[in-house]
Parts: C-alpha cells; sequence; structure tokens
C-alpha cells in the first residue's frame, strides 16, 4: 500500500466557533491519538485530505510541526448534504504492527440464468500489517448457479491477511429470480398491508348498458329530427 504524505497543523483553539473557522479556511479539524500518546488536535488540508480518503484505509505521513506520523483514518465526518469534510479521527499505527480493518468487497461478473445475486455482506474484517492493508478484494459471481453461495472463508486473501470475520458468514448468494406473477402478487400484498384500494375496472355487462343508452338517446333524437323533415306537408287550405 502506498503512503500518501500530508502536511498538518496542530491546533489550541477548540470548539463550534473554531471549527467553522478552520473548515471556512478550507481545512479540517482532526483528532490524532494512540500507542498511548496524548491526543493531538489538528488542522489539515480539506483539498489534500479529500483526495486520500478516496482510498479504503489509506496509509497517511503526517507531518506535525516537524514531526512525522504513520496514521490511518479511523472515522470521518462529513457535513450530510453538501459532503463535504468536518472532522476526522486518525490512529498512530507503526510499521511492522499488525491492525484490523475492514476492507471492501468487489463483485465482478453476472449470475447464471434465471438467478438473482442476494449479497449480504460489502466488507469484510481482517488483520493485516499497517503498510500491507489490500485496497479491496475481488469476488467473482461469473456463471454462479441457483443456490450457490460464497462465505467469508472463501475470499482469497494475501498472503499475511488473517481473516477477522466468522469465516462462514455469509457473504453472497444466489436465488432464484422472482416471476412476474410472484412480483404481482407481492405488490397486491404490499398495497392491501399499505391499505391502497383500487377502483374495479368496468364489466362488460356495465359497458353494454353505456353503450345501449347512448344509442338511444342518440337515435331518439335523430329519427325525431328526420320525422319532421320529410312528413307530409299540412294543408292551409280549408
Amino acid at each position: 500500500m502506498a503512503e500518501l504524505r500530508i502536511s498538518a497543523e496542530s491546533r489550541t483553539e477548540f470548539g463550534k466557533g473554531a471549527a467553522r473557522r478552520v473548515r471556512r479556511a478550507d481545512k479540517v479539524p482532526g483528532v490524532v491519538y494512540g500507542h498511548g500518546t496524548d491526543p493531538l488536535h489538528v488542522t489539515l488540508p480539506g483539498h489534500d485530505l479529500m483526495k486520500a480518503l478516496k482510498t479504503a484505509n489509506v496509509l497517511l505521513d503526517l507531518e506535525v510541526d516537524g514531526d512525522n506520523l504513520l496514521v490511518l483514518p479511523k472515522s470521518v465526518q462529513r457535513n450530510p448534504i453538501k459532503g463535504t469534510l468536518t472532522h476526522v479521527d486518525l490512529v498512530i499505527v507503526r510499521r511492522g504492527e499488525k491492525v484490523t480493518v475492514d476492507v471492501g468487497i468487489h463483485v465482478s461478473g453476472e449470475v447464471a440464468p434465471g438467478g438473482m445475486l442476494d449479497q449480504q455482506m460489502v466488507t469484510i474484517s481482517i488483520e493485516a500489517e499497517a503498510t500491507s492493508i489490500p485496497t479491496r478484494f475481488e469476488v467473482s459471481i461469473e456463471d454462479m448457479q441457483i443456490g450457490a453461495a460464497i462465505h467469508a472463508k472463501d475470499v482469497e486473501l494475501p498472503a499475511g491477511t488473517e481473516l477477522v470475520t466468522d469465516p462462514e458468514a455469509l457473504v453472497l448468494h444466489v436465488l432464484a429470480a422472482p416471476t412476474a406473477e410472484q412480483i404481482d402478487a407481492e405488490l397486491a400484498e404490499a398495497e392491501a398491508e399499505a391499505g391502497i384500494e383500487h377502483d374495479a375496472p368496468d364489466t362488460d355487462a356495465e359497458t353494454e348498458a353505456a353503450d345501449g343508452e347512448g344509442d338511444g338517446t342518440t337515435d331518439g333524437a335523430t329519427d325525431g329530427a328526420a320525422d319532421g323533415a320529410t312528413g307530409s306537408p299540412t294543408s292551409t287550405e280549408d
């Protein structure tokens, strides 16, 4: 795993007001701790940190007031609307030290026809050296048949990496894809539970009755008009 160097500054002002001032300067407040050291409050460059955190479990070579610390992101807080960084916790690690982290699972391929993928886990926990943390694990589902499954123990791990997650934990499996009839039945059941009602469609008898009423009115009016126009003239002579 590559190390990214970031320069940070120690800070002595705390509280919401101080944090807002830091963010207005395009910086991010953070705390560095671990290995029995006192928490170190820092400010980090917002743009550089945002780019670095695009890599999961990125290892940072943090330069603070002339000292260099090797750290891993422990907790990252973001603005729920803008998505900008608002605070970060960084934990100090040592070279050669083993750490426990969650690593993402990347699924590739397509299951066999008639199947539907059901992924139960998107990460698994592993123990690895701080400088050798995998970026992600690749899992192929190409042509997996209905009923097939992959458990945590089936995920291929690189040398020096140990599985922490329960080996029997289900990562993903393939189910039979529902039929159109099953989908319609489930939708109807959900609508019934939600109290949604639909107007009943017109029956054939109701349609014929409506058509008949319309024909009678129109024909009557037409016949009457025709009789008045073509009837024999009335004599005015005595």
